[in-house]
């Protein structure tokens, strides 16, 4: 009967572990870019972010992925750690709503939550109500998880072998802690383990005080996880947020773990029912922790950043900044991670576009090559985004988190199509005019940095399209291929105008010039490109530039 009685104990915190992870990915799916931008915003003020963390967390109901969201703004030097700490604090509450909503009766709720869920998934036309079907049906199995654990341990009370069983191994308040450290950890939630505690507490397996211990031990192990996750980078500083948040865990359950049969003692008079003290301790053991950290996170950010500081940046111009592994799990995180990277390879080629005509205006055959060394970089960089990308599609994406990941990856390649013609053409140029000893006319050269000043400026608005996908940016910078063409053209008359009168420096740069000309219109098409996918979207482009038939007759 043990035997039994322990896999269906199995069976039901795996169903617990599922719903748990449908509604998880359902909420990531549904609003995890708009999570993540208001999380963004929040971090400016402890306060706020606290709040934040808490609403966050409530809805993924995790906080590892906040936690994630939140190291990428701290990693990449965006934002404090004072306020990622206070995330923490808030998302550390916030893992512990649904565990005081379960702990009523509400097991009638989980058919209306599995009807409902399953006809949004189903029925639903738009992509956010079948994710929040998903979310329904997640919630309804976590429910019928609980009744399914209370069913099974109403029969064990009359085996005395598991109660004797649970009783040695949880007769040390230290080996509880220690044994559900473990059990949080593997299981990657501290929520399921808390509610596990609840349903044994609730069928007097457990003494009082076990279950508290147990709790303590929940919250340890769920803060072990971010930190292994956060170690897989090069970076130290990666690791400030979760080491942070585990040594608060840490120290709060040194503070209370020698109080607990007290605590224990005076929880059973205010609750009676032992399921509802695991929830009420679990509940006030965060608020605590949360008051107590917050108002010296400053001298705790200190410490942190004293312990681990940030590595020198590697030489190496090839080498990925922004792409961290561990936040392949949260699609919105990675997604930010890899237009992060796609930032710098637009710095690079900024860098490498402004160069260029320094490079050939000034004859520096030592800017040449360092203008081609940097082209590499950006061929590596564009492989490495693609990868990583990649990497992230092999899961299921929403439609808004799909469409963002080919926008990536295509204004990465058009990026690194810059940079190639930067290199192969008019570095070429560049070469040619310095081995020939070709110089411009005066006028010819004022025209051609006017000309390349104007892609620089598109380049610029090219990344806020990128970043922001604002339409009338978009827009505009379509405008802006427009005034080129045209500026393209009356360059072009005016260099032939001056070969007219028969000039020499005019005729000797004239192929030059020209090639100069075609190279920096091609570069600003590419550029241009980002702002398709946003005029398409807001059905603001024709099919074809040609007119149909029957308007041409």
């Amino acid at each position: 009967m043990a035997g039994t009685i322990l896999l269906d104990l199995v069976g039901g915190v795996a169903l617990l572990l599922w719903g748990l992870h449908m509604v998880h990915s359902g909420i990531v799916r549904a609003f995890g870019s708009d999570l993540r931008r208001f999380l963004g915003l929040a971090l400016r003020n402890r306060v706020f972010a606290f709040g934040a963390g808490l609403l966050v967390t409530a809805l993924l109901q995790s906080s590892t992925a906040t936690g994630l969201m939140t190291a990428s703004f701290v990693t990449t030097g965006v934002l404090g750690l004072a306020p990622a700490l206070a995330v923490m604090l808030g998302a550390n509450v916030g893992t512990t709503l649904i565990v005081q909503v379960l702990s009523f009766n509400v097991a009638a709720l989980a058919p209306i939550l599995f009807l409902v869920g399953v006809t949004a998934f189903k029925r639903g036309k738009q992509t956010r109500t079948r994710d929040l079907g998903r979310v329904a049906i997640g919630v309804g199995l976590m429910v019928l998880s609980l009744h399914i654990l209370l069913d099974t341990l109403a029969p064990a009370e009359e085996a005395p072998a598991v109660r004797t069983l649970l009783g040695a191994l949880t007769a040390e308040p230290m080996l509880c802690l220690l044994m559900a450290t473990a059990l949080a950890w593997a299981a990657h939630s501290s929520v399921a383990v808390v509610l596990l505690v609840m349903s044994l507490a609730y069928s007097s397996f457990i003494t009082p005080v076990a279950a508290l211990a147990l709790i303590l031990g929940a919250n340890v192990g769920s803060a072990i996880n971010p930190l292994i996750e956060g170690s897989r980078g090069d970076n130290p500083a990666s690791r400030r947020l979760p080491l942070g948040n585990l040594l608060n865990r840490l120290i709060g359950c040194a503070l209370v773990l020698p109080f607990l049969q007290p605590i224990a003692t005076a929880l059973a008079r205010l609750e009676p029912n032992p399921s509802r003290m695991a929830a009420d301790f679990h509940t006030a053991f965060n608020l605590a922790l949360a008051l107590l950290f917050i108002l010296p996170l400053n001298a705790v950010a200190a410490l942190l950043t004293r312990w681990l500081p940030e590595r020198p940046r590697a030489a190496d111009p090839a080498a990925p900044l922004y792409l961290d592994e561990g936040a392949l799990a949260t699609p919105s995180v990675a997604l930010a991670c890899a237009a992060r990277e796609t930032l710098h390879i637009g710095d690079l080629v900024a860098t490498m576009l402004r160069q260029t005509m320094t490079a050939l205006m000034t004859d520096d055959r030592r800017l040449v090559g360092e203008i081609s060394r940097m082209d590499d970089a950006v061929d590596k960089l564009d492989e490495a985004v693609k990868l990583y990308v990649t990497k992230l599609t092999r899961e299921s994406l929403s439609e808004r988190d799909g469409r963002r990941a080919m926008e990536i990856i295509s204004f990465s390649i058009n990026l690194e199509h810059v940079g190639d013609i930067i290199d192969k053409n008019l570095m070429e140029v560049a070469q040619k005019k310095i081995k020939r000893q070709i110089v411009f006319s005066k006028e010819g050269a004022q025209e051609l940095e006017a000309f390349h000043q104007e892609v620089c400026d598109n380049l610029k608005l090219a990344v806020g399209v990128f970043m922001s996908g604002d339409l009338t940016t978009a827009r505009q910078l379509l405008t802006e291929k427009a005034t080129l063409r045209a500026a393209e053209f009356t360059a072009a008359e005016n260099h032939l105008a001056r070969l007219r009168e028969g000039r020499n420096e005019s005729i000797e740069s004239s192929s030059l010039h020209l090639d100069i000309l075609r190279d920096l219109k091609r570069i600003h098409s590419h550029i241009c490109s980002v702002a398709y996918p946003v005029l398409e979207r807001a059905g603001e482009l024709q099919p074809s530039r040609l007119k149909d038939a029957e308007s041409a007759q």
